[in-house]
């Protein structure tokens, strides 16, 4: 198995033991994203909405620097402190993925990194180029 670590200025660094994406033939694993400004590494000023938006700004840029698109993901996994949140999380997932949506799971969690309100991670397929 030949596996290549994806990492990208323009997402948040790794903040412990792992890489932001690891790429494996053509299927990259994301780690999970959190709202950190990749410039800063500090958590984004806000609410839940504003958070929410980062965390998909940083998976989009995992994903682009993996050679894909954050519409390459067939499966992504949220985690937020409260579910509560959910129908805002569906509102800005829209706004990034486009039909067919990749398969998720969602789950409310005690803590997160850092206690910030959403992580979220996922699986990508990068399509073969002809």
């Amino acid at each position: 198995m030949m596996k290549s670590i994806i990492s990208t200025e323009n997402a948040p660094g790794a903040i412990g033991t792992y890489s932001q994406a690891v790429k494996v033939s053509n299927t990259v694993y994301l780690s999970g994203q959190i709202p950190l400004i990749p410039e800063t590494m500090e958590v984004i000023d806000g609410g839940f909405k504003e958070q929410t938006e980062q965390v998909f700004k940083n998976l989009v840029a995992v994903c682009e620097a993996a050679g894909g698109s954050i519409n390459d993901m067939v499966k992504v996994n949220i985690f937020m402190t409260d579910l509560s949140n959910f129908s805002t999380v569906n509102e800005i997932m829209s706004q990034y993925f486009l039909e067919p949506y990749p398969a998720r799971a969602a789950v409310q969690v005690s803590r997160l990194p850092k206690d910030v309100e959403i992580e979220i991670d996922g699986i990508m397929e990068i399509p073969n180029v002809a």
